[in-house]
């Protein structure tokens, strides 16, 4: 009944079940779906505004919930149990799995200097656009520095390894490996840092920063 039901609407919507499977485990892979990401992203976000009802109770029917910003055009999946931006925090119910990923110390250190650096561009207005705040390498190390006394890796494979692994959670833009290792190459951070890093985040990852922090977020592949 389920099915048909769920082809009944995607006939009225002009979709084949086909392109329902696709956006569906799109989703739940990468947990996380920007529209300016690339063409691919683009076309499955448009495509997601026109079943959004469907998409999102197929996927509350595992719990999961969807965090959908129309303004800056993304979407990122909850796992149960997680609190969830604008929505009433829900019971702790342990779950382990790819939706949730655990970050080690300097990813959680670099990722709470780039929280803090978004609100200070946004306070002075130096969003552009899409949202998006544009980074130095060198401002961004001299605020590691002036604000929690570390450094940036000095080891190039470690300092690649942290960068990379925030653009896989789509929360920074860069050009290539080689851009984060001039200190003159920018940045460009996320405005869906802002959800990813709440403000409860922001305090817990301020007195936290002596062990791995497990954040409520989408594991990117």
């Amino acid at each position: 009944m389920l099915t048909e039901s769920l082809l009944e609407e995607l006939e009225r919507k002009g979709l084949e079940l086909d392109e329902f499977r696709e956006l569906c485990l799109r989703l739940l892979n990468y947990g996380v779906l920007c529209r300016a990401e690339n063409q691919i992203e683009q076309q499955l976000y448009d495509r997601y505004l026109r079943i959004q009802p469907l998409i999102e109770e197929y996927l509350q029917l595992m719990g999961v919930t969807v965090f959908h910003d129309p303004r800056f055009a993304y979407l990122r999946l909850y796992p149960p149990g997680a609190n969830v931006p604008g929505m009433e925090d829900s019971e702790h119910n342990a779950f382990a799995g790819s939706l949730r990923a655990r970050l080690r110390q300097d990813e959680v250190a670099l990722l709470l200097v780039l929280r803090l650096q978004y609100d200070k561009a946004l306070r002075e207005g130096q969003l552009d656009d899409a949202g998006f705040v544009s980074e130095s390498m060198e401002s961004l190390s001299i605020a590691m520095k002036n604000l929690l006394g570390r450094s940036l890796p000095d080891k190039v494979t470690e300092r690649r390894r942290i960068f990379n692994r925030l653009q896989q959670l789509r929360l920074i833009k860069f050009r290539q490996d080689e851009d984060i290792d001039v200190a003159e190459a920018w940045l460009r951070i996320h405005p869906m840092i802002v959800s990813f890093v709440t403000d409860d985040a922001l305090l817990a990852m301020q007195d936290g920063l002596s062990d791995a922090v497990e954040i409520e977020a989408t594991d990117v592949s």
